[in-house]
């Protein structure tokens, strides 16, 4: 029955990542990350590692999304892949570096850090501020030194970093239609170098429950994935039919009561 119970938790998990996927384009760690971590309390896991379990598992369901994100946009050609493989080398080093710092942080550090994070995307999220193009991309080397701010501080939260690679893209005058697409193919490094580097710096550690490999929880990921991944085309239907600038404004509500939870669990 416990086991039933915590499988349902995971598919309602996926199932909420994938509709504002879907229907807001806010990438799944913002909602799985802090979620996680209340399940993983609630199962009586050990309070040293359910943040870096919460952030490693959420980087690896994005290697799956991400791959499926990065067909249906390749499928409309609007994938910028110069600009993709300008800024995956940084984005590269930039996750491990992430995911090192992350491995060397304890839970009271992390909760915060990611709670300042999503409290900051949704107070963006209820500004409604657009941004707007001012200059042109940077070079190679602009590039390569934005890719890696973007991935370490996407491998440190445990999102795929959307919420900072599409802005910037549109504020170097691409538009938004390539900035999401293009976004959503940096995901896929992001969450692949992260992921790995959350495996390696949680092996072996004693505290970590059955069946997880590394920081990664293989029962959750499973879960989240499926249907998150089932759930995402619902999302995006659902978005020419839902009054969705209301629904932004409210899920960024539920964001700022997500944060505010994980801070008052310290």
């Amino acid at each position: 029955m416990e086991l039933a119970t915590d499988l349902l938790l995971y598919a309602a998990t996926g199932t909420l990542a994938g509709l504002s996927a879907g229907l807001l384009g806010i990438g799944g760690g913002l909602i799985i990350v802090p979620v996680l971590a209340s399940l993983f309390s609630w199962q009586g896991m050990h309070p040293s590692i359910i943040m870096h379990l919460a952030l490693g598992t959420s980087l690896a369901t994005i290697i799956i999304t991400s791959l499926s994100s990065i067909k249906s946009h390749q499928q409309h050609q609007a994938i910028l892949w110069p600009v993709f493989k300008n800024l995956t080398p940084g984005i590269l080093l930039g996750a491990v570096l992430g995911g090192l710092i992350a491995g060397q942080l304890n839970t009271a550090i992390l909760k915060p850090v990611f709670a300042v994070f999503e409290l900051l995307v949704a107070l963006h999220m209820i500004s409604a501020r657009q941004i707007h193009g001012h200059r042109a991309l940077p070079d190679s080397t602009g590039l390569l030194t934005t890719g890696g701010i973007i991935g370490a501080v996407s491998a440190l939260v445990g999102i795929g970093g959307g919420t900072m690679t599409v802005p910037f893209l549109v504020w170097c005058n691409i538009n938004m239609r390539h900035a999401i697409a293009t976004s959503a193919a940096v995901g896929l490094p992001i969450a692949v170098a992260g992921a790995l580097t959350y495996v390696i710096s949680g092996w072996g550690n004693t505290y970590l429950p059955d069946l997880s490999l590394g920081y990664v929880h293989i029962p959750s990921l499973i879960g989240i994935t499926l249907f998150s991944v089932l759930f995402a085309p619902l999302g995006a239907r659902l978005a020419h039919r839902l009054p969705v600038a209301l629904i932004k404004k409210i899920f960024a509500v539920f964001l700022i009561l997500m944060a505010s939870r994980l801070i008052s669990s310290i």
